[in-house]
């Protein structure tokens, strides 16, 4: 809170949750701690980025008055959300039964004999969506970090763990080897057997081949013989 003769002004700083594209709002509350009418007015160092309502008014004795001030919606976010506007409240003695209409520019001139307070106020962002903390130490329920001796203790185990199923013992070895020989020789005799075999049946085909092929012959020869005997009997008797 800032504290003048006139005025009392709460925050001392403008905070606004800052996101891109959107409008964010804060409010400051004026307190008159005097008898009298107060008159203020607001100003900022970029009129076109904020939105102050009321901008100027009167506080009465002893009553409050809130202002807003809004920001229009950013398109960029400045580096480090670090903000180097501000803002200039001024406050000035009006007569009685002021009003907002009575308030004119000339009335906070600076002349002798007038008090006219200026209070500075700062803008700070503030992410609109901040990360949680994260606890350095491992809680309840979290599984804690692991060392980096740990890791690499873990990772040689491993590589031997690796190298133990790489090196299985030799006689399981020398027995796998071996039954895969022996299945080797079986399949190569029964292919040659099946060969040999293909071969005999080859020759037998042929040999079938031919006696029926014989046959056929001595059949026709005596069928001839025979028709030759009843063609001559025949021709004798004629």
């Amino acid at each position: 809170m800032i504290s003048g003769d006139l005025l009392n002004i709460q925050p001392s700083e403008l905070k606004f949750p800052f996101e891109l594209k959107k409008q964010s709002s804060c409010s400051m509350q004026l307190t008159n701690k005097t008898d009298k009418y107060v008159a203020f007015k607001v100003k900022t160092t970029n009129p076109k980025k904020y939105c102050v309502r009321p901008n100027t008014g009167v506080v009465l004795p002893g009553s409050s008055c809130n202002v807003t001030v809004t920001m229009q919606a950013q398109k960029e976010a400045p580096p480090d959300l670090q903000c180097k506007d501000k803002f200039l409240l001024q406050s000035v003695a009006a007569p009685d039964g002021a009003t907002t209409k009575d308030i004119v520019p000339e009335l906070f001139n600076k002349e002798e004999g007038k008090v006219v307070e200026e209070f500075k106020l700062r803008v700070i962002y503030i992410p609109a969506n901040p990360p949680s903390p994260v606890p350095e130490g491992s809680e309840e329920g979290s599984s804690p970090r692991a060392s980096p001796q740990a890791n690499g203790n873990q990772n040689v185990s491993s590589f031997d763990d690796v190298l133990r199923s790489l090196e299985a013992p030799k006689e399981k070895s020398s027995e796998a080897w071996s039954m895969i020989s022996k299945l080797t020789d079986e399949k190569t005799s029964a292919m040659q057997q099946n060969k040999k075999l293909l071969q005999e049946l080859e020759l037998v085909r042929k040999e079938t081949s031919k006696s029926h092929s014989g046959g056929f012959s001595l059949l026709f020869v005596l069928l001839v013989g025979i028709l030759g005997v009843v063609i001559g009997y025949l021709v004798k008797r004629s």
